[in-house]
């Protein structure tokens, strides 16, 4: 440990108290971004973090998209041999989901109450876990270097946004309005979880997604199925063997060319999730099932984490009110949705479930398509220098190996910074499943905070390394 980085992580901890006041005061700050009621506390969360960035000594400024500003803050970084480090862009976000229902929290959701004591505390209060208190634990690591060294070892952007909860509908224009001042070597986000509240780790894979509504339409009108039954089409009975037809018996997706573009888990990845404190029994016992199912002598987590899909999210067709009729339906629709992964083309994938359906589709029967979203899946090389050396600091915070998880969602910005301003980005996170983001008592770990501080302070020394 270099004499910079110890005298930073001591920093870090004389200031916890004044860090988690500056969080208390940016927690109750009711910046709620899909209510138009709140735009002004969208507006003051903004210009509180360019304030206190400003007296840190970034250069920080709230832009004016057309939603709420964006927070944008530059750092030079080291005073000499700035040249020679990376530059880093770091993303987060100020807005926060509504509080509602407002009867089930414990707590007023914008007065931050802490319960427990020490690193067991926890801090309840809409936004301390998505995203004010992720945000803050770089802002604050910054704050541990600048107080000890003078400045930063790399070069630093911050980006804040205030719309990620309302669908980000400023962000591309901004992207590629800002392309020349926001492209960096590296982007890290905050807005992760780890594995366990002991255990870090780094979201290292990212599911894309294409997805479709596919509508089937046979006669002019429903039909008495005892008068035409067995002579008619049936979109029902058509549809059904489409969606059969998804799925060979060891459960891969039976789409021509679905899985070009899709590579293997290298085996020191795999046994590295195999020494997770998981078990597939617990994850599926608590949604009432035993059973996996999906691709054969794949695990959960590999299912979960790095294979693709092909999902029935809906079905509709015929009568289905209370008690019976006995119709043949004019028409059968069902939702689907593929999760992607590796370099899938999601494009190629929509052409190829439309072949799919053509070659099932009887003369009396139309297909009818509404689209639902077409994106890549996001995808770190496993090998990237800078995923090393972020695993190996947060493996010497936390004093257990860091784990290179993948993520069975999607996080939009990451796959923006990538299309746009062609950055890679690392998902470092220190949010916990049991955090209620998006619900009522919302929380935060006071150790999350503290050591997701000290981690940071880490990362920025490694990556400058």
């Amino acid at each position: 440990m270099t004499d910079k980085l110890d005298a930073a992580l001591d920093k870090a901890d004389t200031n916890l108290d004044a860090s988690v006041d500056r969080l208390f005061h940016l927690l109750r700050i009711p910046s709620i971004s899909t209510d138009p009621a709140y735009k002004d506390d969208c507006k003051r969360a903004a210009d509180t973090l360019v304030e206190q960035l400003n007296a840190l000594g970034f250069d920080a400024s709230a832009r004016e998209v057309p939603g709420h500003p964006m927070v944008v803050a530059h750092h030079p970084g080291p005073k000499e041999g700035a040249d020679k480090v990376p530059h880093v862009l770091f993303y987060g976000h100020y807005d926060v989901q509504p509080v509602d229902p407002i009867e089930l929290w414990n707590t007023d959701p914008f007065e931050p109450t802490v319960v427990g004591d020490g690193d067991d505390a926890k801090i309840y209060a809409r936004g301390s876990s998505d995203d004010k208190g992720q945000l803050l634990t770089f802002v604050e690591a910054c704050r541990a270097w600048i107080e000890t060294s003078g400045d930063l070892p790399l070069k630093v952007t911050l980006l804040f946004e205030g719309e990620e909860e309302s669908g980000s509908p400023s962000l591309e224009p901004f992207l590629e309005a800002a392309k020349e001042e926001l492209s960096c070597d590296l982007a890290l986000v905050c807005d992760t979880s780890m594995w366990d509240e002991n255990t870090p780790a780094i979201t290292t894979t990212l599911r894309g997604m294409s997805s479709d509504e596919l509508t089937l339409v046979a006669a002019d009108r429903d039909l008495h199925s005892g008068y035409y039954g067995g002579a008619a089409t049936n979109p029902i009975h058509v549809l059904s063997k489409i969606i059969a037809d998804l799925h060979a018996e060891d459960g891969s997706v039976t789409l021509d060319g679905f899985y070009d573009g899709v590579e293997d888990v290298p085996e020191d990845v795999k046994r590295s999730w195999e020494k997770l404190d998981f078990s597939a029994k617990d994850f599926l016992g608590e949604v009432g099932l035993s059973m996996p199912s999906g691709e054969a002598n794949r695990s959960v987590l590999e299912q979960t984490w790095s294979r693709p899909t092909a999902e029935i999210n809906g079905i509709t067709g015929g009568y289905t009110g209370e008690g019976f009729k006995t119709v043949i339906a004019a028409k059968a629709s069902t939702k689907v949705s593929f999760r992607l992964v590796g370099q899938q083309d999601p494009d190629a994938v929509a052409a190829a479930f439309r072949k799919h359906v053509a070659e099932r589709l009887p003369e009396d029967c139309e297909a009818h398509w509404h689209p639902h979203g077409r994106n890549p899946a996001t995808q770190l090389a496993w090998d990237l220098p800078e995923l090393q050396k972020a695993a190996s600091a947060l493996t010497d915070e936390w004093g257990k190996q860091a784990a290179l998880t993948g993520g069975g969602g999607s996080i939009p910005i990451v796959g923006n910074f990538k299309r746009q301003l062609g950055m890679d980005s690392l998902l470092i996170g220190f949010a916990l499943a049991s955090d209620a983001i998006h619900s009522p008592n919302e929380k935060y770990q006071m150790k999350s905070f503290r050591k997701g501080i000290r981690s940071w302070v880490r990362v920025m020394d490694a990556l400058a390394g």
